[in-house]
């Protein structure tokens, strides 16, 4: 089993424009009896779940996304060859595709290692006709390694055409996945999200099996 998640820490990085998150001390062993930690976060913080309703005026909430959408046997991408910042990636860099694709399919491009840096905001980005052509080939779940499979503006962007494909279909992205390295094409995964009812929430993501992490 491996831990495909970023830890929630205080101050971690966040896509441009969210909440920040803080964790702090609510109550003290020593004085209260108890440790008790006070959390101030977004719903899209770190390793997370987008619902439709995220881009999508009356789309699905996560109230609406039942847990066997978000587990079962997944398609593992590994970008073939270096990738550039910034670089939108096509159908060509995902390799041999089947016709048929699982629900759940999984990018890595690598840009897990560079999360908490500046350069995460550079990071690569899925073109629009590709996603359209996974969806078409049965994927309800796309998962990626990055802030977001759309280009991030850390000035602020209103431009989302990846998310309107996949949640515009009423599928689900998940974000910031980590310890990609070396997880073998079919693999079983689950995404075990907060039990919120909004447009989002961090998950706990697991592959069931696989070799150990490969850096």
């Amino acid at each position: 089993m491996r831990d495909l998640s970023h830890p929630i820490a205080d101050g971690m990085m966040v896509y441009p424009g969210d909440p920040g998150v803080h964790l702090a001390p609510a109550l003290e062993l020593e004085r209260d009896g108890a440790e008790v930690t006070a959390l101030e976060l977004g719903s899209h913080t770190g390793t997370h779940v987008d619902a439709p309703s995220h881009t999508v005026a009356g789309g699905r909430t996560m109230a609406d996304v039942a847990l066997e959408e978000l587990v079962g046997e997944a398609l593992v991408v590994h970008l073939d060859g270096a990738v550039d910042d910034g670089e939108t990636y096509g159908l060509d860099r995902l390799g041999d595709l089947p016709e048929r694709v699982p629900p759940i399919v999984v990018i890595d491009t690598g840009w897990w290692r560079w999360f908490g840096t500046e350069r995460a905001l550079r990071h690569p980005s899925l073109a629009r006709d590709a996603a359209q052509e996974l969806v078409d080939r049965g994927m309800r779940v796309l998962a990626v390694d990055t802030l977001s499979p759309d280009p991030t503006d850390a000035a602020g962007t209103t431009s989302f055409p990846v998310h309107e494909v996949v949640l515009g279909g009423d599928g689900l992205i998940v974000e910031n996945l980590a310890n990609l390295g070396g997880l073998p094409a079919r693999v079983r995964i689950g995404f075990f999200p907060m039990r919120l009812g909004g447009d989002g929430a961090p998950v706990r993501a697991v592959a069931f099996a696989g070799p150990p992490l490969v850096e």
